[in-house]
């Protein structure tokens, strides 16, 4: 008989660029245009991977306003077939740190495809920094 194996939660991590540890460089070298994303898009969701906060700029990208936008789950702005999201979400859970490229999609349908830069904050939710790279309209 098996023995079910104990819950660790997911380490915490503070992200600060201007002090990256070693293990975080090498993630960020798996990607073309490699470095920090600028916050200009910026969302906050928590471990039920729901919005609990957005940047203005992010709310008029995916055509929502705050209001519609908080408490909706970022499944619901993934673009269908796009990504694993419950094996990417354990991914994170056990890196604390994940960058990537992203397919979201659009109030109206269409698609934008974004990279994001996203950590886990010391209040246990995830921030994310997301760069615009393409609408797919």
């Amino acid at each position: 008989m098996f023995q079910k194996k104990r819950y660790v939660p997911p380490c915490l991590t503070v992200y600060d660029p201007k002090n990256v540890p070693e293990w975080m460089r090498l993630l960020r070298e798996d990607l073309p245009n490699v470095g920090h994303v600028p916050p200009i898009y910026t969302t906050v969701v928590d471990r039920d991977r729901k919005y609990i906060d957005a940047s203005q700029s992010f709310c008029e990208l995916v055509g929502y306003k705050i209001e519609e936008l908080i408490g909706k789950r970022y499944d619901q702005l993934t673009a269908a077939n796009s990504a694993d999201i419950p094996t990417t979400y354990r991914l994170f859970s056990k890196l604390g740190y994940m960058q990537g490229l992203w397919m979201l999609v659009h109030r109206t349908g269409y698609r934008i495809l974004v990279r994001y830069e996203a950590w886990l904050r010391p209040d246990m939710n995830i921030q994310s920094n997301i760069e615009l790279l393409q609408t797919i309209r």
